[in-house]
């Protein structure tokens, strides 16, 4: 029996990038090239789902699932400034109309992470130009696909280019403070700061190949983290994608998706707590309360201290990403989202980097019963998408890290669904 209410969608999710294969005239791809890459792997052909889509997603039906969350990718349907390619449109309007072959709901994300390459010559992400640009890109692809969907998630995430700050401005205090301690002792018990020196250089390196590849040392890529300024910029692209879709096909069901995580404050935490939460999602409501649903993503939880978050608990559960593993994060996150967010819910990304499938299926049913404890409570929690449908480049960490419901053989691409895939179908 169902432990989700008629018409509740159980998916899977992916994003172009990671899973498409040979995503060329991307900025992510040109990072992936550097001499000096932050990328540990190439995608290279990633899991060639751009080629193998239908039988990715006769596997989702066939496992019992209802609805595939996946993403248009913006270099491929313009590959240059003005230039749209109709034969990638066609390409999507395939997937779309495979998923409805399969029952399949398609969810389409109109932007997951990776920019044109000249979006980034352009300034990128902290240009004004963006905004028009992200519009007539919106206004191309829903013109041609909009009559075929119902679901439209403009950006994902759109709160990363904060979150990777913070990561950034954090690791940076970091890396200042075991510099001072190796001067201090010569080195000897400190070697981070060996490995910070070679870092430096390579920086140097960065710096030189950004500037032949986007024209800039400090390319203003989605993915390398923002400030207050591109955060409101982004804002401005979600509106103007928002509008444009509903002129021109209104039954459209539109929102964004957010990264948030379950904030626990031990004591002496709890104002940096509300500032966190703040940051990571308060200050976006007065953009996104019109919204027709918002997506919320979350894998595990921030014990919050006074002055700066707390590692994870000794003797914890970490996944391969080396966060905790807490599958109960969900429902907390979902019920602080609601206290401020009125209109519908939609879990966009949850799930596990790990190897054992029994402890993803265990992820599953305690991330589930949460969602199901919500939907009892009256809060309107419309779907749940898994992270993800394969086993995927996982950005700079590549293919090492396996959250996948099916997993990929590297060699041969042959997938393998596992256990997992058709527990979540059971749902």
């Amino acid at each position: 029996m169902s432990k989700f209410p008629k018409g509740f969608l159980v998916g899977a999710a992916t994003a172009a990038h990671q899973v498409e294969g040979n995503n060329t005239n991307s900025d992510c791809w040109a990072q992936e090239q550097m001499p000096h890459s932050t990328y540990k792997e190439k995608s290279g052909i990633a899991c060639d789902h751009y080629n193998r889509y239908a039988e990715d997603i006769r596997l989702m039906r066939e496992a019992g699932l209802n609805a595939y969350r996946f993403s248009i990718e913006w270099a491929r349907i313009q590959p240059e400034d003005g230039v749209f390619d109709d034969a990638q449109i066609e390409h999507y309007r395939k997937v779309i109309r495979c998923c409805r072959k399969n029952g399949i709901e398609p969810i389409v994300t109109l932007f997951h992470f990776s920019s044109p390459v000249w979006i980034i010559r352009k300034g990128g992400w902290e240009a004004e130009t963006v905004v028009e640009d992200f519009e007539k890109y919106v206004t191309y692809v829903i013109r041609a696909l909009g009559s075929e969907l119902k679901y439209v998630c403009t950006i994902n995430e759109a709160n990363m280019g904060l979150q990777v700050a913070a990561i950034s401005r954090r690791y940076t205090m970091m890396a200042k403070r075991a510099a001072e301690a190796a001067a201090k002792n010569g080195g000897g018990e400190v070697q981070m700061g060996l490995n910070m020196q070679a870092m430096m250089e390579n920086m140097k390196f960065q710096a030189m190949e950004n500037a032949e590849l986007f024209g800039t040392p400090q390319p203003h890529c989605f993915n390398l983290g923002g400030s207050e300024h591109s955060d409101q910029l982004t804002m401005k692209c979600h509106q103007a994608a928002k509008k444009a879709i509903k002129a021109l096909y209104p039954h459209i069901q539109v929102g964004l998706t957010l990264s948030l995580h379950d904030l626990q404050p031990v004591e002496g935490g709890e104002a940096r707590a509300e500032e966190t939460w703040a940051e990571e999602f308060t200050h976006y409501l007065p953009y996104i309360q019109g919204d027709d649903f918002l997506g919320v993503q979350n894998y595990t939880r921030t014990i919050v201290g006074a002055e700066d978050d707390l590692p994870v608990p000794d003797g914890a559960e970490r996944t391969q990403m080396g966060y905790e593993y807490y599958p109960q994060a969900l429902e907390h996150v979902i019920r602080s989202v609601a206290k401020d967010f009125k209109g519908n819910l939609m879990v966009t990304e949850n799930g596990v980097s790990c190897d054992d499938d029994s402890r993803r299926v265990n992820f599953i049913n305690i991330a589930t019963d949460g969602v199901a404890n919500c939907i009892a409570d009256g809060i309107p929690v419309k779907g749940y998408f898994y992270w993800s449908l394969m086993d995927n480049f996982e950005w700079q960490m590549g293919y090492r890290m396996r959250f996948g419901l099916v997993s990929v053989d590297r060699a041969t691409m042959a997938r393998k669904p596992k256990e997992s895939l058709y527990h979540l179908g059971s749902l």
